[in-house]
């Protein structure tokens, strides 16, 4: 008895442990690079707003319910007049919740119509969710695209326009702390307006599930002030760096004879592929396959190497059968092309 009754006791210190924790857990929740909670954008400050006059919203409405059910059981527990009793039950439990969420829905509802109009755009960029990485193309006056894979950076302070879409299946672009999601649909394109309010790296994601390596579908956002933002689109837009040792002249020439240059392109070379992603600056990347890997020369060696190990049932084939020394002078290579 005395044993139950202490495991009894431990197991009650442990909830109110937990307990105590819950709020702590809850405020490192809303910080990070992927909270809405912690908005760099027009659009996350919107909806972070929205959720905290939802959970207002519902908090007083969960305690009119509360008081009227602790008045009717506590207070007056006693017999009540039909009048009385239909006035609680119409008055806590229909009108005023109906009043509530109606007030909350029409500010949802404004809310919209600014953050998905197209007017006073400053930058346009296309962005295709393919299985499981990202293809971006950023919109330029000069009329030639600049293309890029699995990252995205952007202009503080400047309003996008992101024009989504998809060859495969059903994805969904979000970039948490910037704004909301939009679904990317196969044979539609659907917009997405963004307008970041600070500098920073913040991580984005598809949202909807596409397959085996869904979770291996993320994207560095990297905000930067408009004049370094104007400096590296520039540079993107220029070609490949040329290889500068003789190793990586050697990972270039392993690259075009293994046939890597029929699915990428890396442009001022004789690779054209348009299947996969455009690695005329991968080097320069923060990430590797799609926010998978570190963009390092080990991470390039292992992805080739192991492709399929890494990222389930992609479309990539698999070069582990390649000698280490032309798997090490690819990753050199790839690496290099800043």
């Amino acid at each position: 008895m005395w044993q139950q009754l202490n495991n009894d006791i431990q197991r009650t210190r442990q909830w109110q442990r937990g307990l105590g924790l819950l709020p702590l857990t809850l405020l490192v929740a809303c910080d990070g690079q992927q909270s809405t909670l912690n908005p760099a954008g027009t659009g996350a400050e919107s909806i972070a707003t929205l959720f905290w006059w939802m959970c207002a919203g519902g908090v007083l409405i969960w305690a009119v319910v509360m008081g009227i059910a602790l008045y009717v059981t506590q207070a007056q527990p006693g017999a009540h007049g039909i009048r009385s009793a239909r006035w609680l039950i119409l008055g806590g439990g229909i009108i005023f919740p109906v009043v509530v969420l109606t007030a909350l829905l029409s500010y949802g509802l404004m809310l919209m119509p600014p953050l998905r109009s197209t007017t006073d755009i400053d930058l346009r960029v296309d962005v295709s969710g393919e299985q499981w990485w990202w293809r971006v193309r950023y919109q330029t006056e000069a009329g030639e695209p600049v293309e890029l894979a699995n990252e995205i950076r952007l202009p503080v302070g400047q309003r996008v326009a992101f024009d989504l879409t998809s060859p495969d299946v059903i994805h969904s672009f979000w970039i948490p702390s910037l704004g909301g999601k939009v679904d990317m649909i196969p044979g539609r394109t659907n917009q997405l307006v963004l307008e970041p309010t600070r500098t920073g790296t913040f991580r984005g994601a598809c949202a909807e599930y596409c397959g085996t390596s869904h979770a291996l579908m993320a994207f560095p956002v990297v905000v930067m002030e408009p004049a370094a933002f104007s400096s590296w689109l520039a540079s993107q837009a220029q070609p490949a760096q040329a290889p500068e040792t003789a190793l990586q002249r050697q990972g270039q020439r392993a690259f075009l004879s293994n046939g890597c240059g029929a699915c990428h392109r890396v442009r001022g070379t004789e690779a054209d592929g348009t299947v996969g992603p455009d690695l005329t600056h991968v080097g320069s990347r923060l990430s590797l396959a799609a926010g998978t890997l570190p963009a390092d020369v080990e991470a390039f060696r292992r992805w080739i190497g192991h492709t399929g190990e890494i990222k389930p049932d992609v479309k990539m084939p698999t070069f582990g059968m390649l000698p280490d020394d032309q798997l090490n002078a690819m990753a050199h290579y790839l690496k290099g092309l800043k």
